[in-house]
């Protein structure tokens, strides 16, 4: 099953790292000696090799969610957000995401700076692929189909950059001399455009989530890649092509809503009708605190015990809720909660977080009130339930804060409808827009019909978005590309013409001569 996949992660240090696995675009790696004594010349020749490599890209974006050096992108889309707060121990505790979460954000910061070097190294792993194995002329159509799901996680990886950080510099190629490594900032329409031209070639290819063995549910499918070339669309504001590629997800038939929306973060659901796109992990390793990797190659989700609600905030000892705790970050605002309760929310609000009543309802005992002078840091009276420490989903060997099995839900088919009722309301179709809205809202338990048009309908789906996906890391991207960051953050810190995207990593501008200060971002 997939555990079986998981486990040929590992192989993949010995299968790929052709010297070509490289960190940004520093020549450092160039003086590094390849581990092994693989070569292109001598391996990718048939599936079984290139299947290893392919679990090895995969293996890639698992670590950037997820490691021991405490750089999760998860953490970094959502801490600027209004729905979530950093907390933790307290304002020193991992300073750096209580930098992302408070507006102080800086171009040395380390969080920045690692997940930028693991998104080149997915890229980098991706263009062997790519390049080796794509350019051979008497490769299988597996080989075939499985570079097209290379060059869907390359269109991937750069969608994620160029949100977060806009223009970057576009490898497709990875560099064999020193001067190839030094790359220049390409504009954001150019790196749209590499996405967009990368999906489109791989689309065709793609096999059918539904062709996908049980234990590969975690690949990309065509459905995956025709997704996420629909978010580009969104972004790029192209939203006629936006309708047009998610009405294919829609209509294929592939994808459905779970009946209830607590059921999408079970461990049993993994995978299931509304998975698009899950990063993956396993509670197979059995970590303790002696043989945890924390430099990084986890193959648990260690974020998950990050943000388990803190026993220094909540004693859940007598609780009937099914949680553990953990460190307690990315705690969840007064705003969201408040929403849900306003909105009448049910389901959702089960499945969301909890408010410290609710809480004290199941036996567990809140330790702090938001009334306190000063207030404890970043609480403001509710808990996560969403991505929660479940007792569940850790392992039975090894020490259980160290081994949680929760998947990250990157893509689901609730976002598909609302991205494509956005885009029909865009693009004038309001009725089609009100059919994808209502049948996330009827999942929810609202039955009413949807009659809101234009703007009215708009502003509907903006709050659908807030609700159905909070703490899955759309919210602050949502709102920038929207125009409302600033009246929706500036409370937070938000500065309008700055905070848009990330700075270009200070020691990324350094090392590379095709690059100079002026290429960083505005107000860094």
């Amino acid at each position: 099953m997939l555990k079986k996949s998981i486990i040929m992660k590992n192989i993949i240090k010995i299968s790929l790292l052709l010297g070509l696995i490289l960190a940004g675009c520093s020549e450092d790696f160039l003086n590094v000696d390849p581990i092994g004594k693989l070569s292109t010349d001598n391996y990718l020749n048939n599936d079984d090799e290139v299947h290893k490599a392919l679990i090895g890209v995969y293996n890639e974006i698992q670590n950037n969610y997820s490691n021991g050096s405490w750089a999760s992108v998860y953490f970094m889309k959502n801490l600027p957000a209004d729905d979530c707060l950093a907390a933790g121990g307290g304002p020193s505790d991992q300073p750096e995401y209580q930098y992302l979460d408070d507006f102080n954000i800086t171009s040395d910061n380390a969080k920045i700076q690692i997940i930028w070097s693991n998104f080149y190294k997915t890229i980098n792993a991706c263009n062997t692929i790519i390049n080796e194995v794509g350019n051979k002329a008497d490769k299988t159509d597996e080989m075939t189909s499985m570079v097209a799901e290379a060059q869907a996680i390359r269109a991937f990886t750069y969608l994620d950059l160029v949100i977060m950080f806009g223009g970057v510099p576009i490898l497709t190629e990875n560099p064999t001399s020193p001067a190839e490594y030094h790359k220049p900032r390409a504009t954001k329409e150019d790196v749209y455009a590499q996405v967009e031209a990368d999906l489109k070639a791989a689309i065709p290819v793609l096999k059918l989530k539904s062709e996908y063995s049980d234990a590969d549910k975690f690949r990309f499918s065509k459905g995956t890649a025709q997704a996420f070339l629909g978010k580009a669309y969104l972004y790029e504001k192209k939203y006629s092509d936006a309708a047009t590629i998610l009405g294919q997800v829609i209509s294929s038939g592939e994808y459905g809503l779970e009946p209830n929306f607590g059921d999408v973060w079970s461990q049993t659901n993994q995978f299931g009708t509304e998975s698009l796109f899950e990063v993956s992990y396993t509670a197979q390793e059995g970590y303790d605190w002696g043989t945890f990797p924390w430099g990084g190659g986890n193959e648990s989700n260690i974020e998950i015990q990050l943000q388990g609600p803190r026993s220094d905030f909540f004693n859940l000892s007598n609780s009937t809720l099914d949680v553990n705790n953990g460190w307690g970050f990315n705690l969840p605002s007064k705003k969201i909660g408040d929403l849900f309760i306003s909105e009448g929310e049910t389901s959702r609000y089960d499945g969301t977080l909890i408010s410290a009543s609710d809480l004290e309802a199941t036996g567990g005992v809140v330790n702090v009130s938001v009334n306190d002078n000063p207030p404890p840091h970043d609480y403001e009276g509710y808990m996560r339930l969403k991505y929660v420490t479940r007792p569940s989903a850790t392992s039975s060997t090894g020490v259980p804060d160290l081994n949680y099995a929760i998947n990250w839900r990157i893509l689901r088919y609730a976002d598909v409808l609302l991205m494509a009722a956005e885009a029909y309301n865009k693009t004038d179709n309001d009725p089609a827009a009100q059919a994808e809205l209502f049948k996330v809202r009827n999942r929810a338990g609202f039955s009413d019909p949807i009659t809101a048009i234009g703007d009215d309908l708009f502003n509907m789906i903006v709050k659908e978005r807030e609700i159905e996906l909070a703490f899955e890391g759309s919210r602050y991207w949502d709102l920038v590309r929207w125009g409302l960051a600033e009246q929706e953050l500036s409370d937070i810190g938000f500065v309008k013409g700055k905070h848009e995207v990330f700075p270009i990593p200070k020691n990324e501008i350094i090392a590379n001569n095709a690059m100079t200060s002026a290429d960083q971002n505005p107000g860094y």
